[in-house]
């Protein structure tokens, strides 16, 4: 039996042991009927007995030994529609087996293999299947939980026709499921100078060079002939064109804090899951909007695979780079460090444009720390999520409502649009972000209050 049409099912060994081993609780029956019937003829001299015993006793050993000698040569394939999905959302396994041998197969019994947080393991019975036929089922599962999730390998458990025996056969392949985090729409933003997707980086650029003070480099296959710039083709020898001025990109970079001491609680309503589906719905509106974004860690990490400069998403990119992204988050955990100063090792080199910054609990000196990524970037945004306002639940009182307040005008005398995130709120809302005071919120005013504008 193969999976997928290349791979082969795992064999059971032992012979008549391993036959034996799949006798069903009917046939352990027959069995020690059959035995129990022959020892009472043998005391008893009663030969009609015996030959009921030794019926009895047969017909599971038949069975198994015929049901251990069969060789169907079956394919299955497993189909995920789609392989990526939110958290929260369900997704659809298609199971195909097809019948590859010239005789028909017995009843079969199909079990996949799913983590139990996707739900109860799958069990399907196909009827018979002719030479060169197939059958397609297919179940759901749903994750709360983002992570990575193997299906399978698909197991076949192959019965006689009198359920004496069963045997199950394991396919080796299997596939993966990836729950990524929620992902809210954010609402259109004005953004203006050069938080822009294309910015005003272009005609800067263009009025410093000049429309003709352009830089030829040599023709490749597929320039357009109109951008060959002659007299330096008969200057050089060879066909030179004009390299196009390429807009220049507004860059943000989205920093999630995952450092394990920052954050209380677990479980899909956390206070870490929030600013992991936060960042995830930043991360997408500024792909959509045409920034070159960034996503970087408390570790100093990044997304594996972006570009030399660090940021991702080109316009022709950009559904991959949110797709590397949004892989990235569905595993990304808790970290053992105890600080940003990583972080901000990366930030040092400036340019960098927009900062989002998604925030656990801070101390003195990492809120210090947060003070100086503030020079390094255009424009910086946090949103605090407080461990005790999260785990206490709403209508309690925060363990230290001083050291928040303390922390949220350290940032904001820094230059920081810095608010915190009630328990339950429902979405991140950017507002307007403008490069030299960005704001939070539907009508951009900077916020003097503890409680974020976050929707519900």
């Amino acid at each position: 039996m193969t999976s997928g049409g290349t791979g082969h099912a795992e064999e059971s060994q032992g012979g008549l042991r391993t036959a034996l081993a799949g006798l069903t609780t009917r046939g352990r029956s027959f069995l020690a009927a059959g035995v129990a019937a022959a020892v009472c003829a043998y005391v008893l001299g009663q030969s009609d007995l015996l030959r009921v015993g030794l019926l009895l006793a047969v017909l599971p050993l038949v069975c198994a030994t015929v049901l251990y000698r069969t060789r169907y040569r079956v394919a299955g394939s497993r189909r995920l529609s789609p392989a990526r999905v939110p958290a929260g959302s369900e997704a659809r396994v298609h199971l195909r087996m097809d019948n590859v041998s010239r005789l028909p197969t017995g009843l079969l019994m199909l079990q996949d293999r799913v983590p139990y947080v996707l739900g109860p393991r799958p069990r399907f019975v196909l009827d018979r299947v002719e030479a060169g036929g197939h059958r397609e089922v297919s179940y759901r599962v749903r994750s709360d939980l983002r992570g990575r999730y193997p299906l399978g390998p698909l197991q076949l458990r192959l019965t006689d026709p009198f359920g004496m025996c069963e045997l199950t056969r394991s396919f080796s392949t299997h596939d993966t499921l990836t729950v990524i985090p929620r992902v809210e729409p954010l609402p259109p933003v004005r953004l203006s100078g050069e938080a822009k997707g294309y910015g005003d980086g272009r005609q800067r650029s263009l009025a410093l060079a000049g429309e003709d003070d352009v830089i030829p480099r040599g023709y490749r296959h597929g320039d357009d002939l109109r951008r060959v710039h002659w007299r330096l083709t008969a200057r050089y020898g060879e066909l030179m064109v004009r390299r196009e001025e390429q807009p220049q990109r507004a860059r943000c970079t989205v920093l999630l804090d995952t450092r394990g001491i920052a954050f209380a609680g677990a479980g899909p309503d956390s206070a870490f899951e929030w600013a992991v589906s936060g960042a995830a719905s930043t991360l997408v509106h500024m792909l959509e909007r045409g920034f070159s974004v960034r996503l970087l860690t408390d570790t100093g990490s990044s997304v594996p695979g972006e570009g030399a400069d660090g940021f991702a998403g080109a316009s022709q990119e950009s559904a991959d780079a949110a797709g590397l992204m949004m892989d990235t988050l569905a595993v990304v955990d808790h970290s053992d460090g105890a600080g940003l100063s990583r972080a901000y090792d990366v930030l040092r080199g400036g340019g960098e444009g927009l900062l989002i910054a998604f925030l656990g609990d801070l101390d003195e000196e990492q809120a210090t720390v947060l003070a100086k990524m503030r020079q390094r970037s255009g424009g910086a945004v946090a949103f605090l999520l407080e461990s005790d306002g999260w785990v206490r639940g709403p209508g309690t009182a925060p363990g230290s409502p001083d050291r928040s307040g303390e922390r949220l005008r350290m940032l904001r005398e820094a230059g920081w649009t810095a608010v915190t995130v009630p328990r339950g709120a429902g979405r991140v809302v950017l507002g307007e972000l403008g490069q030299s005071a960005p704001a939070v919120g539907a009508a951009g005013p900077r916020h003097h209050g503890p409680v974020a504008d976050v929707s519900v």
